[in-house]
């Protein structure tokens, strides 16, 4: 019989017949292989014809040689970058430090000049009721015509750029005597804002919060109180207030959780814990213990320790205050022995803040003073503070309350209703500013990056792209008056708004090469700006993430095991560092395996520390070319030329002259040497004039191919495309708009695919580590059905024929899927047989032909729907065999930014707490079981705390919660460019051949289909994994080295709190008494 040209002759030995099968199956083999080739190379070759053909590269390439004598290539110094660019940013947070400075000195002149009058009456503009008529065409009181006027400078919101306006909490009264006070002096500040503003025009922001609760925000803006009426700002509770107004402090939260405590009592202690954490930053420590006959730790994982108060921590926590109930005695004794005795031990370690202490009481009474317990732990040094929180509206037991607090420098304060609970908690804050006070220290703090969404400002979307991430520069304000001045009244704190693109503006993209990028991190390592830092989420990514603002830099970087770059920026070093890092791109899908060196450096005068990572290789190189102005400018203003929209060639934001120029105008005009005052980057200028020169003969070429409609007759290739390491695009189609497949390709609209202020296009990005001369082809993941897909080939321009040649530009073509997929079936169709009659094709029912790029994704299948979905999908035992022969390998990815989908049992707490009716509800049920607990008490609660639980149970949901996830992603071995197999299911033997597609990142794979292994193998699927649940309390647990603030002011020797009465107050080991004086109780 003959199998494919082999006659076999069945009358040898067994062993003859088995050889000669042997020799048979590997001819068969073989000429399978030699027909793939044949495919792979006939489809390789077209498609390089095309791509090169429409692209340009060759014409591109033959330009840039031409110019290669007149090009200087350097290597970059990355130390001495990094230091070069840390001066930068430490002189422009220095101008925002010295604007506060000076608001700092007025507010603190006008306060000494002033006399306080209780009568004062004074008309000031209010944020919320400018502009505000009643029925009759009148300003309201506090109203009156604000002139507003749209500015770009202030993202195109409405604002009067003389004034500041005056915002009050909805929960106070406007027109309060201390208030109306505060305002008047306050007024002082518009000079110095407007002033400010116009030394420094790229600031934004700058606000005084009072002391008081009223905030005054220059530019005057109005506000809009939220559907329910509300405006829940408060100043007083926002990070940049408390860390400028306190030092950093370890706190124990003790919670009464006995008997008495049910009901609406609970409830307010549960929101007071709340708002205690509310007041927490990332320099302080906490933990929360729940106490009754027993202690009951409100995180059992975290017994006998502190936590640093991130948001994600708090956010734990708060999740467990829910599942706190009352019952039993409470024991006090006990809590304040373990409360003691942990801030002592944990003081011990060195991990705290090392500054402030306190313990929080949160209680509804003390049967005893427990002044053995102070004795033993904390006099006569008083190292801990005390601050009880009364809840509820007996006072039975207060005076032994307000003994506590005041026999340990604390603050004493009630607590009867939820409206109570946010103004009360906020006290102590100033018991704790008033060493820093009196010690008149005016520290500058920063605060994390973050997004304050509650500001008017915030509400608007920076330029379509998403909230504005931001850090806060921050100083308080005392009073300076000789008879307040020992007393240490803090008037409140003075701050402004740095947008975080601020600092990217600072960092020369060009200079860092195609993957290199520029990052910095807080004290305590915490990301302030870093490209894969993801802060939002949802659709448009106008979602904040629960933990963005306490993202690591090992949870970006991780591959650093030990953390040694992220401790030696965290404790302010100067340094080099190299490792190998694996890119996630492609929205997680795809990995760039790149060898990275790092240098990094502190920011003076800040608590931050500055990175920049260059990939070795042509990431490590720059060149400069030179060419007149004329011809740069000449070629600069060819209509298909745009720059980079998010790097900065000219500064246009210094002055409001400039706003309105785009940065090809500005160029223009600043080499026309008529404006002294616009700032530009001249060594970035005379590249992008090069970089024009170079590609301009492009523009003539894409042009001569659009003229000759013959030639893409069928528009197929829809459009060319160029970037340059400057930020330069030109951009051609062949196509009218409106027949664009693709269109958002190349607009703003698609991220990956624009430059960025911190990173070149991704098509750029492949191309570069892409063979010289290659193409790489690719789907965009956030195309729609195949009928609207796109193939994007795109390849990287050399300077010079070596090695560590820099990159001088990328350019590619977009083509239509389906133009695409016809040339590869056209190629798999070619045999040599003389009749051209083909023994194998890929129109054959016992062989699947696939098209897949080096990630394992396929480009053309015959079954369309697998068109984009991963290989191993489709053929799991294929994938699997080609794992194990070395063409292709696993990669592990980490995220440890995810979000994962939980489904909660739990209640709203949150929603419940502001909902009026259920407010008045729980009051009402609390009223009532209290007159008949004596009687029912545990029957009557029981019934009725079950119905609530049980209605809280059905009101759960699926929701969002943060997670650490691990993902593969699969890349090709370069040096195997063909391989075959055989695959056995279950006694059904299955072939395969792979092969590469010339001069591509391309694979063509041809499966033998006579065989089914859905069932002896598994399917390998690119699914991610969450990490173990019972790590979350080892990540708890972990405390990564953090560097404290450089000031602490845990108390001052001169310190006399206002005198109201006195007691006295036996010391052990003493025969003396001494006289504390008491703190004005609040009610």
């Amino acid at each position: 019989r003959s199998l494919n040209g082999c006659h076999c002759c069945f009358e040898s030995d067994a062993s003859s017949i088995f050889n000669f099968l042997s020799f048979c199956l590997a001819s068969i083999i073989k000429y399978k292989n030699d027909r793939v080739k044949l495919w792979a190379s006939a489809f390789g070759g077209e498609m390089k014809s095309i791509s090169a053909k429409y692209s340009g590269s060759q014409l591109l390439q033959k330009k840039y040689k031409e110019f290669e004598r007149a090009v200087r290539v350097e290597e970059i110094d990355g130390l001495r970058l990094v230091k070069r660019l840390a001066e930068d940013m430490e002189e422009m947070f220095h101008k925002k430090a010295q604007a506060m400075k000076r608001l700092v000195e007025a507010a603190e002149e006008a306060h000494l000049q002033h006399e306080e009058d209780p009568n004062l009456q004074y008309e000031y503009f209010n944020a919320v009721l400018i502009n505000e008529v009643d029925e009759e065409g009148n300003s309201v009181e506090l109203g009156g015509e604000f002139i507003l006027q749209p500015n770009d400078h202030f993202n195109n919101l409405s604002v009067n750029l003389s004034l500041s306006v005056v915002q009050v909490p909805t929960n106070m009264y406007n027109k309060d005597s201390a208030i109306v006070n505060g305002v008047y002096w306050s007024e002082a500040l518009n000079k110095v804002f407007v002033d400010n503003f116009e030394r420094d025009p790229s600031l934004i922001w700058q606000y005084f919060g009072s002391a008081k609760g009223f905030f005054r925000q220059y530019p005057g803006i109005k506000w809009k109180p939220d559907e329910h009426g509300v405006i829940a700002f408060d100043c007083r509770n926002r990070k940049w207030y408390i860390q400028a107004a306190t030092s950093p402090k370890d706190v124990v939260i003790l919670v009464d959780v006995s008997g008495s405590m049910k009901g609406l009592r609970l409830t307010i202690a549960r929101q007071t814990v709340s708002s205690i954490l509310d007041t927490l930053g990332d320099d302080d420590f906490f933990n929360i213990i729940a106490y009754n006959e027993e202690l009951h730790y409100v995180e059992p994982c975290l017994n006998g320790t502190l936590v640093q108060a991130d948001v994600t921590n708090k956010d734990h926590f708060r999740e467990h205050l829910d599942k706190l109930f009352a019952q039993g005695i409470g024991m006090l004794d006990i809590a304040l022995t373990e409360a003691f005795n942990l801030l002592s031990d944990f003081n011990e370690t060195g991990r705290g803040s090392e500054c402030s202490q306190a313990i929080m009481l949160v209680t509804d009474g003390a049967v005893d003073t427990y002044d053995a317990i102070f004795a033993k732990y904390n006099w006569p040094d008083r190292k801990v503070r005390i601050f009880p929180y009364l809840i509820g509206r007996e006072s039975a037991f207060a005076d032994n309350l307000k003994w506590m607090a005041c026999a340990n420098k604390g603050y004493f304060t009630q607590i009867s209703t939820l409206a109570d609970v946010q103004e009360n908690v906020m006290e102590y804050l100033h018991v704790l500013s008033r060493p820093k006070v009196i010690d008149q220290e005016h520290d500058t703090v920063w605060t994390e990056a973050y997004i304050d969404s509650t500001l008017p400002q915030a509400q608007k979307l920076d330029d379509g792209q998403g909230p504005v991430l931001m850090t806060t520069v921050a100083m308080p304000v005392f009073s300076t008056k000789n008879e307040t001045r020992n007393r240490g009244i803090l008037l409140g704190v003075v701050g402004t708004d740095v947008p975080v693109s601020e600092l990217l503006k600072t960092i020369p993209k060009y200079k860092l090469g195609i993957h290199g990028y520029a990052f910095a991190i807080t004290n305590n390592g915490y990301i302030l700006t870093h490209p894969d830092l993801r802060p939002l989420y949802g659709d448009g990514k106008k979602r904040r993430k629960p933990n963005y603002s306490s993202v690591d830099l090992s949870e970006v970087e991780w591959e650093d095991k030990d953390d040694t770059l992220r401790n030696a920026m965290v404790n302010r070093k100067t340094g080099t560092f190299s490792m190998e890092v694996k890119k996630s791109v492609d929205k997680g899908k795809r990995v760039l395996v790149l060898h990275n060196d790092y240098y990094y450096t502190d920011i003076k005068g800040t608590p931050f520390s500055l990175g920049v990572a260059l990939s070795r290789g042509h990431g490590k190189f720059f060149f400069r070319g030179n060419v007149t102005v004329e011809e740069g400018l000449h070629d600069l203003e060819h209509p298909d030329v745009a720059l980079a929209d998010e790097w900065t060639y000219c500064n246009t934001d210094e002055h409001p002259e400039h706003r309105y120029l785009s940065q090809i105008e500005a160029i223009k005009l600043y080499l026309s040497g008529y404006e002294p005052h616009l700032q530009c980057d001249k060594e970035l200028i005379q590249e992008v004039l090069f970089d024009a020169v170079v590609t301009a003969p492009l523009e003539a070429y894409w042009t001569s191919l659009v003229l000759n409609k013959s030639e893409n007759s069928d528009k197929g290739v829809e459009i060319a495309y160029l970037g340059t390491r400057t930020g330069l695009s030109r951009i051609n189609l062949f196509v009218v708009p409106d027949e664009l497949t693709n269109q958002d390709f190349l607009t703003a609209e698609d991220k990956e695919g624009v430059f960025n202020a911190d990173h070149f296009p991704l098509w750029y990005k492949r191309a570069a580590e892409q063979v010289p001369g290659t193409f790489v082809y690719s789907l965009p993941f956030n195309t729609g059905s195949e009928n609207k897909s796109v193939v994007l080939a795109s390849t990287a321009i050399q300077l010079l024929d070596e090695r560590k040649s820099p990159i001088a530009a990328a350019v590619g073509i977009q083509m239509k899927l389906e133009f695409f997929q016809k040339k590869f079936w056209t190629a798999s169709r070619q045999c040599a047989a003389l009749d051209g009659k083909c023994s194998i094709s890929c129109d054959d029912e016992n062989i699947n032909c696939y098209l897949i790029d080096n990630n394992g994704f396929v480009l053309v299948a015959e079954d369309y729907t697998l068109t984009g979905k991963f290989f191993g999908e489709a053929e799991g035992a294929v994938m699997s065999k080609l794992l194990q022969m070395g063409s292709f390998k696993r990669v592990t990815l980490y995220d440890y930014q995810a979000l994962c989908w939980v489904y909660s049992e739990s209640s709203d707490s949150g929603h419940t707490l502001l909902d009026p009716y259920f407010a008045f509800f729980s009051a009402m049920k609390w009223i009532l079981t209290e007159l008949v607990i004596f009687l029912v008490e545990f029957n009557l609660y029981s019934w009725w705390h079950s119905d609530l639980t049980a209605k809280a149970q059905r009101m759960g949901r699926t929701m969002q919660v943060p997670c650490d996830t691990e993902y593969p992603a699969f890349i090709s071995e370069r040096t195997i460019k063909e391989n075959t197999g055989n695959l056995d299911c279950d006694g059904c033997i299955k072939s395969f051949v792979i092969q590469q597609i010339p001069s591509s990142n391309l694979f063509m794979v041809v499966v033998d289909n006579k065989c089914d292994c859905r069932y002896t193998l598994s399917v390998i699927a690119l699914t991610s994994a969450a990490h173990n649940e019972s790590l979350k309390c080892e990540r708890l647990k972990m405390q990564k080295d953090r560097r404290r603030p450089d000031t602490c002011h845990p108390f001052h020797p001169e310190l006399v709190l206002e005198l109201e009465r006195q007691v006295h107050l036996p010391l052990a080991h003493s025969d003396f008494s001494w006289t504390i004086m008491i703190l004005r109780i609040k009610k």
